[in-house]
């Protein structure tokens, strides 16, 4: 019985691979179901503009500074002239001058703030052009993966409805001779059952494949949010550090508050920091994920170009066996980006060494963490 049903799977499996589908309009599809590419492009967008639209305010507080920095010019010189006039300090002149230089910077904030951001973003432009110059070979072959997802989950339809249909017809020839009339309407009758079986396998396989592009849904999703939260906290950051900057200016004048200048200055190149390593370690993860795609083309591909050998049809079977169609190694890359992309704040005090940033980085991706970790618990258990 065993050998008569290989034999009948055997001469079945040519057709199976007979089904195409419109790579075009799934392409379309798939762009509105996951976006246009790994990292949407409207996202990214709109956080470039964004962050563009709240650095426009930061002469919000100048004045406000420029006068608390008039009465701590008033004080700084008061305490310099008390200590010369009883001898504790020597007359010096650049010591002097540093107030006048603390108050041009509060008055040309928004050029200074330009020129120290000027070294960060001549290393976001250049990861960024890294990042550009992969990503687009990377959304090109998860589209073409996509579509061999669905054509061996269309073979594996045919597969075993044609599996079903040579079952039931084996366990009819146990010595039995069918004649010419008999062969008839055992055609007949496979003809109308065959697509009953086909519809019930793609029912089955049809839950497997939104099983799968859920869960790959779910792995685009967290490596997303973390790549959104290192950039949304870039320009939070930022931002806060430019708006209020001009008060750590003037706060140094002072002399006890000599050092939140310079302290200011390496949050802000260390916070500017986080665009050029985030395109960074997106370039490097785009490289990962670019292999994992050909990785997994080249498995479908096997799987769509089989020629019925008994070999195919166990790979088949262990394949529709796993409960997904897929073979997971795009969805852990994907992960492994969300992890990577979650550990810029503490790459960029290795640069600039900043103890607020990196404490308030850390609480922040801990925080981040511990929600994508609730929300994939959650989904996963809502999928299963």
């Amino acid at each position: 019985m065993k050998k008569k049903l290989l034999i009948i799977l055997l001469l079945f499996c040519n057709a199976g691979f007979a089904q195409t589908i419109d790579t075009a309009k799934y392409k379309q599809t798939l762009q509105y179901l996951q976006g246009d590419g790994v990292y949407e492009t409207g996202v990214m967008t709109f956080l470039g503009g964004l962050k563009e639209s709240i650095w426009a305010h930061f002469d919000l507080f100048i004045a406000d500074a420029q006068a608390l920095a008039a009465i701590f010019m008033i004080i700084f010189f008061a305490i310099r002239s008390y200590e010369l006039m009883v001898g504790d300090k020597d007359m010096e002149i650049m010591p002097l001058l540093r107030p006048f230089g603390l108050a041009m910077v509060i008055l040309w904030w928004g050029g200074f703030v330009k020129m120290v951001a000027f070294p960060t973003d001549l290393v976001a432009g250049q990861t960024e052009q890294m990042f550009d110059s992969v990503q687009g070979t990377v959304d090109g072959l998860r589209f073409q993966r996509a579509a061999l997802m669905v054509q061996v989950a269309d073979s594996l339809y045919s597969y075993q409805a044609q599996a079903q249909v040579a079952e039931k017809e084996s366990d009819t020839w146990y010595g039995q001779a069918w004649d010419s009339v008999t062969s008839s309407i055992k055609q007949g009758i496979s003809s109308v059952v065959s697509p009953l079986l086909d519809l019930k396998n793609r029912l089955t396989i049809g839950m497997q494949l939104l099983l799968t592009q859920l869960l790959e849904l779910l792995g685009i999703w967290i490596l997303r949010l973390a790549v959104y939260i290192i950039f949304m906290i870039q320009i939070i950051y930022s931002s806060v550090l430019i708006i209020l900057g001009p008060f750590s200016v003037a706060v140094s004048i002072l002399p006890a508050f000599r050092d939140s200048f310079s302290t200011w200055v390496a949050r802000f190149i260390s916070v500017n920091l986080y665009s050029g390593i985030g395109y960074l370690i997106m370039y490097l993860c785009g490289l990962m994920q670019e292999y994992a795609l050909q990785s997994e083309i080249s498995k479908y591909q096997a799987l769509a170009a089989g020629q019925g050998t008994t070999a195919d049809m166990a790979r088949f079977a262990a394949f529709a066996g796993n409960g997904v169609l897929s073979f997971g190694t795009v969805i852990i890359v994907f992960l492994i980006g969300a992890i990577c992309m979650l550990t810029v704040p503490s790459i960029s005090t290795w640069i600039i060494s900043t103890s607020g940033i990196s404490s308030a980085s850390s609480t922040f991706g801990r925080h981040a963490g511990s929600a994508v970790t609730a929300v994939k618990t959650a989904a996963t258990g809502s999928f299963f």
